[in-house]
This record gives structure tokens, C-alpha cells and sequence, in this order.
């Protein structure tokens, strides 16, 4: 195909863009491209470029307004999740909690083990030098702030996770 052929379609596509674009007039909230004669007082027209609008969701006006028979979305339910205002009987309930202060348990010792190996590495705010801080003590200032702020943010991670392990009934 040759680029003489491409020059036509080309201006085709083109004006026809052109012609898409008419005059625009807001009218309050509302964009339209022709004025009935009672509102035009009230319309302004929009100049400028492209203007783009996306139509938004509207609820209903009425929720008691009986729905037709079309098929509803049905909410996705866990398999051992209760429903609603039902109760869980008390050694599934015991089970939970138990299973939870398993998790905490072993997320408190991770965190625990994160905290020694940050202050080992901290070493009271003076943590050794490597090979690339050497020249640059910005770098070596840098990764001290870091490693402090990696200290209180595992402490506060310490403190949330005992919080929660404080609010489960005690195991028997």
C-alpha cells in the first residue's frame, strides 16, 4: 500500500473528528450540545478542549419499591463463616481464639527475634561501618536514621501484637 492511498483515509478520519465536535453548552450541571430556546438565558457555552463526561451511579430513589425478578448479585459467603445474628457454639468459638493466640504467639517470637537482630545491628545508635560508608558518611547517617526508625516501628508492631493477644481469653 502505498502513503498516497493513506493521505485520504487519513483527512477522512480527521474530519470526520472535527464535525464530532460541535459547540458545547453547560447548563447548570449539565453538558449538552443543544439549547432548548427556554433555557438559553441560563446556558453558557464551554470553550477550550475535549470535554469528557462519565456518567455516575445512581441509587435508587425508593429502597421499599418492590425489585423486578432479575437475577441479584448474591454476596460470596465463607464456608465456616456464621451468618448474621446467628451464634457460634463455644468450643468452635474456643477453637478460634486458640488458633488466633497460636498465630500471635508465633508472630510476637518473629517480631521478638527482628528486635534483637535490629538492635544487635543498631549497636546504641553507633552500628559499624561497611565498605561503601567509607567515603560517604551521609550514606552511613542515612542508614543509622533507618535503623532507628526500623526499631520503633518493630517495637510499636510488639506492642499492637501483644494488645491482641492481651484482648483473647486466656487458653486452658
Amino acid at each position: 500500500m502505498k502513503f498516497s492511498s493513506l493521505v485520504p483515509l487519513l483527512s477522512l478520519f480527521l474530519a470526520a473528528g472535527a464535525a464530532a465536535q460541535g459547540a458545547i453548552y453547560r447548563c447548570g450541571n449539565e453538558y449538552t450540545n443543544t439549547v432548548p430556546e427556554s433555557q438559553k438565558a441560563h446556558c453558557k457555552l464551554v470553550e477550550g478542549g475535549n470535554l469528557t463526561i462519565v456518567q455516575g451511579f445512581r441509587p435508587p430513589a425508593a429502597a421499599s419499591a418492590p425489585r423486578a425478578a432479575a437475577p441479584a448479585a448474591q454476596p460470596v459467603r465463607v464456608a465456616n463463616a456464621p451468618q448474621a445474628g446467628t451464634r457460634v457454639d463455644a468450643a468452635d468459638q474456643k477453637a478460634r481464639d486458640s488458633d488466633a493466640r497460636l498465630i500471635l504467639e508465633a508472630e510476637l517470637k518473629k517480631a521478638e527475634a527482628r528486635q534483637a537482630e535490629l538492635s544487635r545491628e543498631y549497636n546504641n545508635g553507633e552500628p559499624d561501618k561497611r565498605g561503601d560508608e567509607a567515603r560517604n558518611h551521609q550514606k552511613y547517617l542515612d542508614r543509622v536514621a533507618e535503623l532507628k526508625a526500623s526499631l520503633q516501628r518493630n517495637e510499636s508492631d510488639i506492642a499492637g501484637i501483644r494488645r491482641e493477644l492481651a484482648r483473647l481469653p486466656a487458653s486452658k
